[in-house]
């Protein structure tokens, strides 16, 4: 029940970020820490514990290896303007001007 407690907290800190002035970056990253923390002081079985963090972490893992490299390819084409041969073509229906940025 504590830890859907927090959770709800935690949501509300990432919606209501501008009014109370705190990263959603930083509210998800500490409600995360929190819960697992409450799990783990809560759990009986250290090995099972043990066991789902290692699962947890991997996917998070691979997850953030395939956003880097994503987020690499993405730079490199629009450091070198690979995107402007698709927005050069990008035209609206009345005018069928260019589009600038």
């Amino acid at each position: 029940m504590l830890i859907t407690i927090l959770f709800i907290l935690g949501y509300a800190a990432i919606v209501f970020e501008h009014s109370i002035k705190i990263n959603k970056t930083a509210s998800a990253l500490l409600t995360g820490v929190l819960c697992w923390v409450i799990y783990i002081i809560g759990s009986t079985d250290a090995a099972l514990v043990s066991e789902q963090l290692y699962h947890h972490f991997g996917q998070i893992s691979g997850i953030l290896f395939f956003l880097l490299a994503a987020m690499t390819i993405v730079e490199l084409i629009d450091a070198h303007d690979g995107f402007d041969v698709i927005t050069s073509k990008i035209r609206t229906k009345r005018n069928h001007a260019r589009v600038e940025p």
